[in-house]
């Protein structure tokens, strides 16, 4: 087993744990003195082993930024610097401000066919939060779910505020940027495109699906408006990580008769 393996390993292991013992301590739960010492011995192993991993990725690669790469798997890193942005996006939506929206880019929101979703599962989770204060009879077991459903509550938020905050982007120099929150973003240069036009589909599958022959559709509450099509394959990257190729590009815009019509304007020389 190479020293990589057996770090992620222990780090599956630990992390969990002490994510439970915290949350214990947030609800004011007390664990038995052992238990919290122990638990803390553990992670401070799994940190130093992590540590001693880290040092020997970068002698070996020559940079932080590499080893980091090499030791912590990519979907664990995007999950997390999405739920970092996501959290940004909050306090963008509550100053209304858009991310990456210059002077002379019209902005394409999307967020029309998830909104009342959205709200649905937040009102779902303040009933359940409710409820199960009433149904709870015990005060730790209810002070470690009302942190947990805190939780899921304002991450339901954080990602419609994503949504919300990164609109389709059509640059003053014609590129398009299409996005999902902070999931997923592709750049797609004005040379790239050889025809747009309104064309709504209702496909099935999840966020981002791609067929066998390179069509991409970006799902937006079951639905795609502006179909792309695209006069030489595009790269893009899924929320984990994986690499695809696109042909024909399928996403969902509110409007999207006006970003069509400025999709067809000449680009600017």
């Amino acid at each position: 087993m190479s020293a990589v393996r057996a770090a992620r390993i222990a780090a599956c292991a630990v992390i969990p744990g002490e994510l439970v013992l915290v949350l214990c301590l947030a609800a004011g739960v007390r664990p038995p003195g052992w238990a919290t010492v122990a638990a803390e011995a553990l992670v401070l192993g799994v940190l130093a082993l992590e540590a001693w991993v880290l040092c020997s990725l970068r002698r070996r690669t020559g940079s932080w930024r590499r080893a980091v790469r090499a030791a912590v798997p990519e979907p664990v890193v995007r999950l997390l610097v999405h739920e970092l942005w996501a959290a940004a996006s909050l306090g963008r939506w509550i100053v209304r401000r858009r991310h990456g929206v210059g002077p002379g880019d019209l902005a394409a929101a999307y967020t029309g066919p998830q909104t009342a979703m959205m709200y649905g599962l937040l009102f779902v989770s303040v009933i359940e939060t409710v409820g199960l204060a009433v149904l709870i009879p015990w005060p730790a077991v209810h002070r470690v779910v009302l942190v947990l459903d805190v939780y899921g509550a304002l991450l339901v938020l954080a990602l419609h505020a994503a949504c919300v905050t990164r609109p389709h982007v059509l640059r003053a120099d014609g590129s398009l940027r299409i996005r999902y929150g902070a999931l997923f973003d592709l750049t797609v240069p004005p040379d790239a495109v050889a025809s747009a036009r309104v064309d709504r589909r209702y496909p099935e599958g999840r966020l981002v699906t791609v067929s066998e022959d390179g069509v991409l559709d970006l799902i937006v509450g079951s639905q795609t408006t502006v179909t792309l099509e695209l006069n030489r394959p595009l790269d893009f990257r899924r929320p984990l990580g994986a690499r695809g190729t696109a042909r024909t590009v399928r996403f969902h815009a509110d409007d999207p008769r006006a970003l069509v019509a400025a999709l067809r304007q000449p680009a600017p020389p």
